[in-house]
């Protein structure tokens, strides 16, 4: 399955970088998302593209700040978070969609799920 890295206590205004990696996996065919859950909150979308490339798909909170891309020759997906805010403390999961025309913000829309990682910004 998916398995999330990355995530740890940071300050407002630095950066982060979490991956997801798929040891023995392709998702070639996938649309690959990241979600977040804060404490007492339903989880969220944060951002999804293709695993082939093309269209990405950001939630307006993380708009201009967060960078979702795919490295092929290392079978993984990264979120590169920016500007980090207090309010985006929560714990972070990515997700494989076999579905494309599918909704991507949709968490039902994702089959495959990894473990969440925390990314704690403080202010």
């Amino acid at each position: 399955q998916l398995q999330a890295f990355g995530g740890g206590l940071v300050q407002a205004g630095d950066s982060l970088k979490l991956s997801c990696a798929a040891p023995g996996r392709t998702f070639n065919n996938y649309v690959m998302g990241w979600f977040r859950q804060a404490p007492g909150k339903e989880r969220e979308f944060v951002a999804a593209m293709p695993w082939s490339g093309g269209f990405n798909q950001y939630s307006d909170s993380v708009i201009g700040r967060f960078t979702i891309y795919i490295d092929n020759a290392k079978n993984a997906v990264y979120l590169q978070m920016n500007s980090l805010k207090p309010e985006d403390t929560a714990v972070y999961y990515c997700a494989g969609n076999s579905y494309s025309d599918s909704d991507w913000a949709d968490t039902v829309s994702y089959g495959a799920w990894g473990q969440g990682t925390q990314v704690t910004v403080s202010s």
